[in-house]
């Protein structure tokens, strides 16, 4: 009986192999076609870059986004998750589904950088008119993926699966009161119909020279949770405090003491954590104390056990020292993102690919994980995900002086775009063919 099924084993072997080597040998024509699209994709890269549009307010970029998609023939929807749009390319023979994210939305920051195609663009944020920029290179994940899609696009025929384009708006938050990114999208279906099978994403980084990537296994990137703090007092005469109770002294006190959380009573040697207070307001004058001071800011967790024990102790610690000066403290902590954990056999199978997309094991970085976050976190809770890091800075720039993510004066070159091309069309044509294995 052994013998008899030899032949049959081995057909299947020469027929699974042929059709890796179908696969395989598409590489060239992504080299090719990338490289002869330079200049279009500067230009759409460029444009983006001139018009970002805050999240849930993408009307533009997803209509630029819409127009290419359906200029490639593809079924396309859209208005997913407000003005998410996801094109489908299904190939010309079955196999698996993936899907390839990209994010859309810019932020409220004013662009200091001289680019003749630097934004001017004004937009509002929670009820104020404020300068709005792609100050994290979201303007590039778009300009590849538009570009990936192309090029997959033109070898249909011959891909073994079926590809989904998701152009994701609002992963920076969407705004106080609404819903928005990653989550909403996977709520309303985006992985489901056609069920996607595994994700790929990657995020351009400014402080990582072109030409490189750097990955993580399993936890990447951090949860993170917003809170809010509504410090209580008693209003009086700026000249005599001692009749009333100052929450702004209140604020200033729970400031510190919640740092000390992080440095005094988290194990930092298991998992880095950061708890920032980013925005404090309270008061009209200045010989007013106020009644109240709100705060805002943001928790960082790669632990899910110390992310339960921090949200603990910041209720704790703001409590207990607005008691001790007579005030009280409203308390509110978003559920926030949860950690982005590549998929650690994803993670190892793909790794080849990626050392082939770079030009080498040398130009791939394995890194710490990073107390940033992202949303593409609600994708691979739900299915397998690898999210990677695409290097955007000038060969030669010294690290600590490179602009960094959600500033005036972020910069990610160029050049950096074509390996980002070439790693999401590399990824979906050996992540096929190990599917026909």
């Amino acid at each position: 009986m052994r013998l008899h099924l030899l032949p049959i084993v081995f057909a299947f072997s020469l027929v699974a192999g042929n059709l890796q080597g179908q696969l395989n040998d598409l590489k060239p024509m992504v080299d090719q076609l990338t490289a002869q699209m330079e200049s279009k994709t500067i230009a759409w890269r460029h444009h983006l870059h001139q018009y970002p549009e805050l999240s849930n307010r993408e009307f533009k970029t997803a209509a630029y986004v819409e127009a290419h998609l359906r200029s490639l023939g593809l079924e396309v929807r859209k208005e997913i998750a407000h003005t998410g749009v996801v094109g489908i390319l299904r190939g010309g023979k079955p196999g698996p589904v993936i899907a390839l994210r990209a994010d859309m939305d810019g932020l409220p920051v004013k662009e200091r950088v001289d680019l003749p195609y630097a934004s001017k663009e004004r937009g509002v944020y929670v009820g104020d008119s404020v300068d709005v920029m792609h100050a994290c290179g979201h303007d590039m994940h778009v300009t590849m993926l538009m570009a990936a899609a192309e090029i997959l696009t033109s070898m249909k025929s011959s891909l073994e699966g079926t590809v989904v384009f998701i152009f994701q708006p609002a992963e920076e938050q969407a705004p106080p009161g609404e819903q928005g990114g990653a989550e909403l999208m996977v709520k309303e279906g985006v992985l489901a119909d056609p069920r996607v099978e595994v994700i790929f994403g990657l995020h351009m980084s400014a402080a990582l020279e072109v030409g490189k990537i750097r990955y993580k296994p399993g936890g990447a990137l951090a949860a993170v949770n917003s809170f809010e703090m509504k410090v209580h007092g008693k209003q009086t005469h700026g000249s005599s405090p001692w009749l009333g109770v100052d929450p702004i002294v209140t604020a200033a006190q729970i400031i510190m003491g919640l740092q000390t959380i992080v440095s005094r009573q988290m194990e930092l040697t298991k998992e880095p954590c950061v708890i920032t207070v980013g925005k404090i307001t309270g008061g009209v004058r200045s010989n007013i104390i106020p009644e109240e001071v709100t705060m805002v800011g943001t928790i960082r967790t790669l632990d899910t056990s110390m992310q339960r024990i921090i949200h603990e102790k910041i209720r704790n610690t703001a409590t207990n020292i607005a008691e001790s000066m007579g005030a009280t403290v409203d308390i509110s902590i978003d559920k926030g993102y949860p950690v982005t954990f590549n998929d650690l056999e994803l993670t190892r199978k793909m790794l080849p690919t990626i050392f082939e997309a770079a030009g080498g094991e040398e130009n791939v970085i394995l890194s710490k994980p990073s107390t940033g976050a992202e949303d593409f976190s609600f994708y691979a809770r739900e299915i397998p995900g690898l999210f990677l890091f695409v290097g955007g800075m000038q060969p030669g720039t010294n690290t600590n002086e490179a602009p960094r993510h959600h500033t005036p004066d972020f910069r990610v070159e160029d050049s950096a775009m074509p390996l980002g091309i070439k790693t999401l069309c590399y990824l979906t044509l050996d992540y096929m063919a190990a599917a026909q294995k």
